[in-house]
């Protein structure tokens, strides 16, 4: 018989609905300074960087670096249009 080559992965994760876009905007908004929309979009080493620089960051530079972990959750708001996964938003 004939061979037949392999098909080439596709995307991986199945009957995933994608993420609103919406609510990733918000919570960079709202809750930026503490990277809960990394968590939302499953960035987890974003999130966790973004939380830590804010929390322990923020209790030595008088809430500085907390102010700049918000501006960077609003440039990620304005630039980033996929889940971890490559999926678009909704």
């Amino acid at each position: 018989g004939a061979y037949a080559a392999p098909q080439p992965a596709t995307n991986m994760v199945l009957n995933v609905p994608p993420k609103s876009r919406i609510a990733y905007v918000l919570l960079a908004i709202f809750l930026g300074g503490l990277g809960i929309h990394n968590f939302y979009a499953g960035y987890m080493e974003r999130g966790v960087t973004q939380l830590l620089i804010s929390v322990l960051g923020g209790s030595f530079t008088c809430g500085i670096s907390s102010l700049v972990v918000w501006v960077w959750a609003i440039i990620e708001a304005c630039i980033t249009t996929t889940d971890k996964n490559g999926v678009p938003f909704n």
